[in-house]
């Protein structure tokens, strides 16, 4: 259950980002208008009402490549034998 909180904090965080930094543009272009209920002896009827609508604009991310030369290290290994090699001439000098 917690995990589902947090899930939907994290979401509502994310969505007031996207609207602060201008990714996500919301306008809501119809209203909401309830429906018109009626009741009769018969039952309760509703009639009409409409859903609000919403025009979302959002941002666009470009994602590309390019040549890059880059330096790689290099790695030398050395065996047990030249390690002690070389630290015996070290120390004799």
């Amino acid at each position: 259950m917690r995990a589902i909180i947090f899930i939907l904090i994290l979401a509502i965080v994310v969505i007031i980002i996207a609207v602060a930094t201008g990714f996500l543009d919301i306008n809501q272009i119809r209203g909401a208008k309830a429906p018109d209920i009626s009741a009769t002896k018969n039952g309760v009827t509703a009639t009409g009402g409409q859903a609000p609508a919403f025009d979302v604009e959002t941002g666009s991310v470009k994602v590309g490549t390019k040549e890059q030369t880059v330096k790689v290290p290099t790695l030398t290994v050395q065996k047990p034998e030249q390690n002690q090699a070389a630290a015996a001439t070290a120390n004799n000098q």
